[in-house]
């Protein structure tokens, strides 16, 4: 019998999660209550499944997002999560198929670029998404960070306090939409990811109540959130605590600062877990040995589609003044073409280049790799995966593309 690709219905909803949880190694079956969570994600149009006969046996799910340029523009994203083939049905083509309505889709509703963050590397390049984001966990030896103990809070007129889950519900959203006004990379939260990441709505998981810690500036703004958890471990009757960050943004260098500290000065606690950091972030040197921090994990994050080229290249802005003509090569046929750019810190200009030379070729998940400032077009020269059409194209692409700080995405999705 062959294997159908098509939308899933709300009927079938069911059908498709335990596909879902399936492909993942989950325990197939959700409870009723876990079931009605996961109902509020399903958008008519936007679930694909593959179906052997009336058995659900691949799923593909995208919803919309906004996704912060260089510069802070928000642009429309596709993005998309849940893509799961059953065991039994692999290498059949299963996942092309719905990723190639998926795009076609996103491409005619308007969106910018796709989006997702990849269980496995080697999958989605030949879709043309490029890792564009990625992402540091460090693990700080608070013992050996020299750090004074008699620490009590900021010194500048701000404060730290604790709050619980329902202040985080009113104050998060706000901030975190200031964040993503600053921070290149970052993507926008709805409702429903404020309830599930602050224990009110359950999302298949245990739930551990973190505690959360907001930074207020000295005219009473919130400029900082953390949420932490820790554990009871006790060695010869001393405390040997590890502290897990969940999460921690900022809007200003300071209030990221202040909770660093706070979180290095919690009695008990002689281990910091960072959870996801951006790769430049500062936090080794808030402390006055660096060396007390260590890495533990360092990883592409965000995967990035470009599916319109003019819009994305002037959504975001320029430091560099130039000029060039790409050419973006797509296999899939929705962002393809000749371009030139004419970008300066006053404007940018992106339009079809016609007849004119090219300076560069590059595939379209390699443009969708620099796009976010990340990579580097002369690095990529150098592991022959774009071509310089005049000398010298990829050093003066890479002075218009990079940025002085590392884009970075606080988020899964």
């Amino acid at each position: 019998m062959s294997t159908e690709v098509r939308t899933v219905t709300e009927a079938e909803f069911e059908d498709w999660q335990r596909a879902l949880n399936t492909g993942f190694l989950r325990e197939p079956v959700l409870t009723p209550e876990q079931l009605e969570t996961r109902r509020r994600q399903f958008v008519p149009g936007r679930l694909l499944g593959a179906f052997d006969g009336d058995r659900c046996v691949a799923t593909f799910r995208s919803f919309a997002q906004e996704l912060t340029a260089v510069g802070g523009a928000a642009v429309p994203a596709d993005a998309i999560t849940n893509v799961s083939v059953t065991s039994t049905h692999r290498r059949r083509g299963l996942l092309t198929r719905m990723m190639n309505l998926d795009l076609a889709a996103a491409r005619e509703r308007g969106d910018v670029v796709a989006t997702l963050i990849a269980a496995e590397y080697p999958i989605y390049g030949r879709y043309g998404f490029g890792p564009a984001t990625w992402t540091t966990e460090w693990s700080v030896d608070v013992t050996r960070a020299g750090l004074d103990p008699r620490w009590a809070g900021p010194e500048d007129g701000g404060r730290i306090d604790l709050v619980d889950a329902e202040d985080v519900r009113k104050l998060g959203p706000e901030l975190h939409r200031r964040l993503c006004r600053l921070q290149p990379g970052a993507v926008s939260r709805d409702e429903l990811w404020w309830q599930v990441n602050t224990g009110q709505v359950p999302f298949g998981r245990s739930w551990t109540e973190p505690f959360y810690a907001v930074h207020r500036s000295a005219s009473g703004e919130v400029e900082g959130l953390a949420a932490y958890v820790s554990d009871d471990t006790w060695v010869d009757k001393q405390p040997r605590q590890t502290a897990d960050v969940r999460a921690l943004i900022a809007t200003t260098p300071a209030a990221e600062a202040a909770l660093w500290r706070h979180l290095c000065s919690i009695d008990w606690v002689t281990e910091l877990r960072t959870g996801r950091r951006g790769p430049d972030d500062l936090l080794p040197f808030h402390l006055p040995n660096p060396r007390a921090v260590r890495v533990t994990t360092q990883a592409d994050w965000l995967w990035v589609r470009i599916l319109d080229v003019v819009r994305a290249l002037e959504t975001r802005t320029y430091e560099g003044t130039g000029s060039l003509v790409l050419e973006v090569v797509d296999p899939g046929g929705l962002a393809g073409g000749r371009f030139r750019l004419d970008a300066s810190p006053e404007g940018v200009s992106c339009v079809p280049a016609g007849g004119a030379a090219a300076d560069l070729t590059l595939p379209v998940e390699e443009l969708s790799r620099i796009w976010l400032g990340d990579e580097s077009p002369v690095r990529l020269l150098a592991l022959g995966r774009v071509r310089e059409e005049s000398e010298g194209a990829a050093r003066k692409a890479d002075a218009l593309f990079r940025t002085p700080v590392r884009p970075w995405c606080p988020d899964v999705f």
